[in-house]
């Protein structure tokens, strides 16, 4: 694969055989942002997990203390009082049924996170195909199926994702922008890695964090040392 003159760059500066404490990588990772724009920084953690069998799928959700960088739209599904709920605690987008066809046929898809009272996922369900394979299905262990919506949109404004294993059994996570300083990307990253160190599920043998890379959306990868994080 051909990088670009800046991606080069940015990789000299990156020994890819060295394993550095997360503050080291935090401050490498921010060197590495080239690019015009501000990017995500970004954590990749290799798991040693199957995620093929039901007991060692990971998946949850954490609020990062100085949030993601990132303006987050909510939908929610809800019907009676819990439309008022919504719309007071600052969803961006409220309803039910009716906005059904408008995602499914229409291709509406004008936000990043759904979240649905549990009486609404009967109509939600019917959204899998589309919501599904872009990871923006409720889901109960991530807080988004809930009837205290109040709650979940204010986590969610506040800076909260999601993390789950991929087909690879990597999980990926935005940790923040490139423009925060160093300390709150540490915050965060440290943050996230307990929650995910949490979630190890009992029944895996072996290693859990195979590795852990940071890396700016257009920056090459920093590995940080897993011993650092147990």
């Amino acid at each position: 694969m051909k990088h670009g003159k800046k991606y080069n760059e940015a990789a000299k500066l990156v020994d890819r055989s060295q394993l550095l404490d997360p503050a080291e990588a935090v401050a490498l990772v921010k060197k590495t942002a080239t690019a015009k724009f501000d990017e995500t920084v970004e954590v990749h953690i290799r798991t040693g997990c199957d995620g093929r069998h039901a007991d060692q799928q990971i998946r949850g959700a954490v609020v990062l203390p100085n949030g993601t960088g990132k303006t987050v739209r909510v939908l929610v599904f809800a019907k009676g009082d819990k439309i008022n709920e919504a719309e007071a605690a600052g969803a961006d987008h409220v309803g039910g049924e009716e906005l059904i066809p408008k995602i499914q046929n229409d291709g509406w898809l004008d936000f990043d996170v759904v979240v649905a009272t549990p009486d609404m996922m009967g109509v939600v369900g019917r959204l899998g195909k589309v919501l599904g394979p872009k990871g923006l299905m409720p889901n109960p262990k991530a807080g988004t199926v809930t009837m205290d919506v109040t709650k979940a949109i204010a986590d969610i404004k506040a800076g909260k994702i999601e993390y789950r294993l991929d087909k690879s059994n990597i999980i990926h996570c935005p940790i923040g922008k490139s423009s925060f300083d160093e300390g709150k990307l540490l915050e965060n990253f440290t943050t996230l890695m307990e929650a995910i160190t949490k979630a190890k599920p009992s029944t895996l043998k072996g290693q859990y964090l195979r590795s852990v890379t940071l890396a700016t959306t257009m920056g090459p990868g920093v590995k940080v040392n897993t011993m650092k994080l147990s």
